[in-house]
């Protein structure tokens, strides 16, 4: 009897704790730090808990020019969180008998292929959206990233045979853009609607997600929607909103704090809308929050997770005691994103904002996931404050050096003539890149696919020079590196990032390019 009682006891006190809240005066001061802290101009949040909002405010401005505030309501492109909404709708085509996640792609896109000839007929609609295709990081992304480029859904599909794999076949989890892309138009060919116009009709409007958008130009009312920021020389500025339409099926999704809280909850009730009517099928939504490709689970991790990986169009883990956690995070240039569902413990929580700074989102998450799950403070601001500014100072160290470098280096008798450099240098996937050269202006560079990426390009060394990018925003500059033949002409180069801070959809690092002019 004493057993049961303290069992009963304990099981009392564990589900206070669970479900605890934070304090509302408490989340806004945390919010309002966090603003100052990461240089962030607004965030929005939001907490789905018990089957009702909890929480849901905006703070800070929605834009540096207008100064207008921030509320639940402004739209923010939620990136890669649109993932999710990709896989649902795959989900929906399964369900419907159109589609099988086993299908090979070739069923339904018969010109789709890769690098190696048995890894394309045996590709997957699974191995789509399940980021274990043997390609590198963000392998391609420079084909939609930045805003900018020509590059159609048909060049990505003819253009991926030209990515050579960093790995085998699905042994490996490398987040990949392109893949989702190509599954963006699967969906087009089994359905009949393009992507936009099928995760409108047959899961937004549905699920009652009034204010959101499949992408950034279907939004006709901009009167309360962010401007993107991010850190250029060490100053927040605002730049342009920056997402190619050619990749919406990846990232392509405009939101708000209660339309999101809205997909949370209707996930959470096992994708069963608020006027009762079932979306997609037991088995096909159970198959979304299924481990496909796992991931490392370090020993000290935060969570004392278990488990970690990807599923379909969701990162998957345990937190505390095995509450499974289904996610994903978004990045745009200028706004990042997190979604997060702890579904046993019916919580949600989103955290929007207008500035490309993770540490920001990770901050208020974690202090509101711990509030639930029963940590104490555990200081999130601090911890991520400090690793933050380090991290900052790292890059700033790698980038002065390498600027240091390069104004010694004008002085060095070594350095290759012009009419050894300067031409057109051919990728076979990105295309043109040109090099030109004027007495006073010294070396540019210039994409002819990709019109926003152009800059200066200055020698450092011998056979290496640097692209110093026109747009400070990109926060992207590369090592050059040139291959010459034995009349010291060039005849090949390739790229290299300079600081790890660069965002991994600038894959320069995958070009190869070769003189051809």
């Amino acid at each position: 009897m004493f057993l049961k009682r303290l069992l009963t006891s304990l099981f009392f006190i564990s589900t206070l704790v669970l479900t605890a809240q934070i304090k509302e005066n408490d989340l806004d001061k945390l919010v309002a730090e966090t603003l100052t802290t990461f240089d962030v101009p607004g965030i929005s949040v939001g907490i789905y808990k018990d089957g009702k909002v909890v929480y849901s405010k905006g703070h800070g401005v929605r834009s540096l020019t207008n100064k207008k505030e921030m509320n639940d309501e402004t739209l923010v492109g939620v990136a890669s969180n649109s993932k999710g909404f990709t896989c649902f709708a795959l989900a929906m085509m399964v369900d419907a008998g159109k589609l099988n996640w086993d299908d090979k792609v070739r069923k339904h896109i018969p010109e789709f292929q890769l690098h190696d000839a048995w890894v394309t007929e045996n590709f997957t609609v699974r191995d789509l959206v399940t980021h274990r295709s043997g390609m590198g990081l963000g392998a391609g992304d420079l084909m939609f990233f930045p805003e900018g480029s020509d590059f159609t859904v048909e060049d990505i599909i003819n253009n991926v045979k030209y990515l050579e794999p960093e790995t085998s076949f699905r042994s490996k989890f490398a987040y990949n853009n392109n893949m989702f892309i190509i599954a963006g138009e699967v969906l087009k060919r089994v359905s009949g609607l393009s992507w936009e116009e099928f995760i409108e009709a047959k899961i937004m409007k549905p699920v009652g997600m009034v204010n959101s958008k499949a992408s950034y130009n279907r939004v006709t009312d901009k009167s309360n929607i962010i401007d993107a920021h991010t850190m250029a020389e060490g100053k927040v500025v605002q730049i342009p909103h920056d997402w190619s339409e050619t990749a919406n099926p990846a990232g392509g999704i405009v939101s708000n704090v209660p339309d999101m809280l809205t997909w949370a909850a209707f996930l959470m009730n096992d994708a069963v809308t608020k006027t009762g009517e079932r979306l997609l099928s037991e088995q096909q939504f159970h198959q979304l929050w299924q481990l496909q490709t796992p991931l490392n689970v370090y020993p000290n991790d935060s969570y004392n997770s278990n488990f970690k990986g990807y599923g379909l169009g969701w990162f998957l883990t345990d937190v505390k005691g095995g509450h499974k956690q289904v996610y994903h995070t978004g990045g745009l240039l200028g706004t990042v994103t997190q979604f997060t569902m702890i579904p046993d413990l019916d919580l949600g929580i989103v955290v929007l904002t207008n500035q490309m700074n993770g540490s920001a989102f990770n901050t208020i998450t974690n202090t509101i996931k711990d509030a639930y799950l029963g940590y104490k403070n555990r200081n999130w601001l601090e911890k991520y404050g400090k690793r933050n500014a380090d991290y900052i100072k790292y890059n700033d160290s790698l980038k002065a050096e390498v600027y240091t470098k390069i104004d010694k280096a004008q002085k060095l008798k070594s350095l290759p003539k012009p009419e050894h450099i300067v031409g057109t240098y051919t990728d076979d996937w990105f295309g043109d890149v040109i090099i030109s050269h004027e007495a006073k202006k010294g070396y540019t560079i210039k994409s002819k696919r990709s019109s926003r990426l152009f800059g200066e390009l200055l020698p450092l060394n011998a056979t290496t020079f640097v692209a110093k990018w026109n747009d400070r925003s990109y926060d992207a500059d590369v090592y050059v590196n040139f291959t010459f033949n034995e009349n010291e002409e060039a005849v090949s180069a390739t790229m290299k990032y300079i600081a790890p801070i660069t965002d991994f959809s600038f894959d320069f690092e995958d070009l190869k390019l070769k003189k051809t002019k």
